[in-house]
């Protein structure tokens, strides 16, 4: 879904409140609330009542947030790790192909940001049963270095 998609007659550039974000993104509103909490970068404008307005570039960020954690099996740690590293809008731009558009809508891959750190992400098709493993193995690692720190 782009991101200039959302509620008839509304511009592109206008606020969003937390259901018209989770609406657009298929998550439920505590999800968000939880991602403002793990990522500081996610940051709304709170109004009276603490009404949250979520400007573009943050639902370009729920956006990303979404397609790591969803869809590409990071874990909260790691996308934590990856905009460290990376930089909001770098990581914004590679994950969700640069206008909030997916990267790989229609292809049937899935994209994922190169461990490498090139610009352009690989496509790669994974059997279901070896994502799994690779997940499970990345935990223990991630487990271990944080032991280890």
């Amino acid at each position: 879904m782009a991101l200039s998609e959302g509620p008839a007659g509304k511009d592109p550039e206008a606020f969003r409140t937390i259901r018209e974000v989770s609406e657009q993104l298929g998550v439920p509103q505590h999800v968000l609330r939880f991602w403002e909490t793990r990522f500081r970068e996610l940051r709304p404008l709170k109004r009276g009542g603490n009404r949250r307005y979520y400007r573009p570039d943050d639902v370009a960020l729920a956006l990303a947030l979404k397609r790591l954690l969803h869809e590409q099996g990071y874990t909260v740690k790691g996308v934590q790790r990856l905009l460290a590293t990376r930089g909001v809008r770098a990581t914004v731009e590679e994950v969700t192909g640069g206008a909030g558009a997916p990267a790989n809508e229609g292809r049937g891959a899935a994209a994922a940001p190169d461990p490498a750190g090139c610009a352009k992400p690989c496509e790669v098709a994974v059997p279901a049963e070896v994502t799994t493993r690779l997940r499970r193995i990345r935990d223990r690692l991630e487990a271990a270095l944080d032991a280890a720190a």
